[in-house]
């Protein structure tokens, strides 16, 4: 008989020992996850937060399989299928700001979306799951349809959860990028301009936030490289995929939000898995250990 984790395994490309993450890590979560939508009267939004290559996308196809093993039904919606299309942040980035054409920060999503998403599922109604193709570096045509009722909606992202910053923080640039590009400080005082409004909205329909922490920023780079040349393997002619130099200016739009989320995120969260430089939690976090 096949054992679906052990397929998942096989299917992400992890050595086999990732199970004893699984069991270790996710098997705690998903019987808190599973606990919490016990007590929900309506389906439970869970939040799953993480800088770029820190695993957000593996445990959420994880946590749907654990969650179904409790007969619970789980979709994952990504921040990055809330991407507006290519077209509309070259429109974007024409009004409002050059570096608006580069997919990342606050005000480069369509947050209606994903509220609309989650009215569906609190409806019970049917709906098409969008998805973004990284590759292409735009929306997909066609959706993804989900039918039927679901129990757990798993939102994951790198900015999933953020809040603002406060204004004074915005004037110091923190890299070339802004320091060269964005010496106003346009670009970056309105995406935090959308993280207080509609982004703001969006996050606050979260019912429990869990964080996987890297260490720092130069986590980053790393996690993020091993994630491109995944994506390179997957489809070797895609046009946006990326060589060191283009990755890391792709990085540096992402650093002054990451760095702040490093520092505000885990007091806020409900859950936060250190990451080691493996890729894997470090230790079990105090609240699961006791639940």
């Amino acid at each position: 008989m096949s054992d679906p984790i052990a397929d998942l395994i096989e299917a992400e490309g992890l050595p086999r020992d990732y199970a004893k993450v699984v069991d270790t890590y996710w098997r705690p979560l998903a019987r808190e996850i599973a606990r919490r939508a016990a007590d929900s009267p309506v389906p439970l939004v869970v939040g799953i937060n993480g800088a770029q290559g820190s695993g957000k996308s593996t445990l959420t196809r994880f946590l749907e399989l654990l969650l179904a093993g409790r007969r619970l039904r789980a979709v994952s919606m990504s921040i990055d299928d809330l991407y507006l299309t290519h077209a509309e942040r070259q429109e974007l980035a024409k009004e409002i700001h050059p570096l608006f054409a580069t997919r990342g920060v606050p005000g480069t999503h369509a947050p209606g979306l994903g509220m609309a998403i989650i009215e569906h599922i609190r409806a019970g109604r049917s709906f098409e799951m969008p998805r973004f193709d990284k590759a292409r570096d735009d929306r997909q045509e066609d959706g993804e349809l989900v039918s039927g009722p679901v129990d757990v909606l798993l939102f994951e992202g790198w900015c999933v959860g953020c809040r603002p910053e406060a204004d004074e923080e915005l004037l110091d640039p923190v890299n070339e990028l802004e320091r060269n590009e964005d010496s106003e400080g346009v670009w970056r005082s309105v995406s935090n301009l959308w993280l207080r409004g509609d982004y703001r909205v969006l996050f606050d329909q979260i019912d429990m936030l869990v964080m996987l922490k890297v260490e720092n920023f130069g986590a980053v780079m790393a996690n993020r490289r091993k994630q491109e040349l995944k994506l390179e393997a997957r489809n070797p002619n895609g046009p946006a995929v990326m060589d060191d130099e283009a990755l890391k200016r792709f990085c540096q739009h992402y650093e002054r939000l990451t760095r702040h989320m490093l520092e505000d995120l885990p007091r806020r969260a409900d859950i936060v898995f250190e990451i080691g430089p493996d890729q894997r939690p470090r230790s079990l976090p105090e609240g699961l250990a006791k639940s």
